[in-house]
């Protein structure tokens, strides 16, 4: 029962930051901050997600089958948001800074006061 719990916390909490890295996904404004929003939120909720099945599994070969997709999970996501970083960056995609979303920002020279 406790077991049962558990998992459904693990398993509920991994939907919850899935659905924010979807939401996050479609509100950022550039490349780079979709890429944040999706890499952190997907990597978090997976592992969220395979340790409730896990927890569901018991001591199971399923469960070794889970654990080794979860390490799988850890180390190509964020590896993969990396390349497509540096792909970016090397294609001339520049981030989006904080002076570039305002409108009524003026490039100048100076300390970024806008006078």
């Amino acid at each position: 029962m406790i077991a049962d719990i558990f998992s459904w916390i693990f398993i509920l909490g991994g939907c919850v930051f899935l659905v924010i890295g979807g939401v996050g996904v479609l509100r950022m404004p550039d490349l780079f901050t979709r890429m944040h929003a999706a890499s952190i939120t997907d990597t978090l909720g997976a592992g969220l997600l395979i340790l409730g099945m896990m927890i569901q599994g018991g001591f199971t070969l399923v469960t070794v089958k889970l654990f080794l997709i979860m390490l799988f999970a850890f180390f190509a996501g964020p590896t993969a948001t990396h390349a497509l970083a540096q792909a970016a960056l090397s294609m001339g995609i520049k981030p989006l800074l904080s002076q570039d979303r305002r409108p009524d920002a003026v490039q100048s020279d100076d300390k970024g006061d806008g006078l």
